[in-house]
C-alpha cells in the first residue's frame, strides 16, 4: 500500500426501494454531501419503483456476508468486516490499488448473483438501489471505530436489522 492510499474503505449499499432521495433519515446528493429530508420527492420516488422492495431475511442476509467473504478471498482483499441487514450492507474492506467504487460494485455483483442463484424473487429486477457510498478511513483509530459500528453499534441504535 502506498502512503497515498487509505487503510480501507466503509462501503454501504441499499436495497432497492428503501433509502430514496429526500428520505428524512438521510440522504446524499452527488458531490453536495448530506440533504435535508424532502417528503415531496421521497414520494414521487416511491410512485416510480418499478418492482416491489424486498428485505432481506436472515438467511438471505448470509449469503450476502459469504458472497462479500469469498469476493475479497478471490480479488486479495482484506475484508475486516461485512455486516449485511434487512435493508442495507456495510462492509469494511482494503483493496490495494483499487478504489472504493471499485470495490463496492464487485461486492454488490457478487451479492446480486449468489441471492439470484438462490432465490427467484431477485431475478429481472434490480436488488440494489443504485451506487452507493464509500469513505476513505486513513487512521487506525477511525478503522476500529468503523469496524465496532459494523458490528456492533447499529444493533444499539435499532437501526433495520
Amino acid at each position: 500500500m502506498t502512503n497515498d492510499e487509505p487503510l480501507a474503505y466503509f462501503i454501504t449499499w441499499t436495497v432497492y426501494g428503501t433509502y430514496l432521495q429526500g428520505d428524512e433519515r438521510y440522504w446524499t446528493r452527488r458531490r453536495q454531501g448530506e440533504q435535508i429530508p424532502q417528503p415531496r420527492l421521497v414520494q414521487w420516488h416511491k410512485t416510480r419503483l418499478n418492482h416491489p422492495i424486498i428485505l432481506l431475511d436472515d438467511e438471505q442476509q448470509q449469503i450476502v456476508n459469504n458472497a462479500c467473504r469469498a469476493h475479497c478471498e478471490l480479488r486479495g482483499w482484506k475484508l475486516w468486516t461485512v455486516n449485511a441487514r434487512t435493508n442495507h450492507v456495510h462492509a469494511v474492506v482494503s483493496g490495494e490499488e483499487t478504489s472504493g467504487k471499485t470495490i463496492r460494485d464487485q461486492l454488490k455483483a457478487y451479492a446480486t448473483r449468489s441471492l439470484r442463484e438462490s432465490w427467484g424473487c431477485f431475478k429481472d429486477r434490480p436488488t440494489w438501489t443504485r451506487g452507493g457510498d464509500w469513505r476513505c478511513i486513513n487512521t487506525q483509530d477511525d478503522l476500529e471505530a468503523v469496524c465496532f459500528y459494523v458490528d456492533e453499534a447499529q444493533d444499539r441504535k435499532d437501526r433495520g436489522k
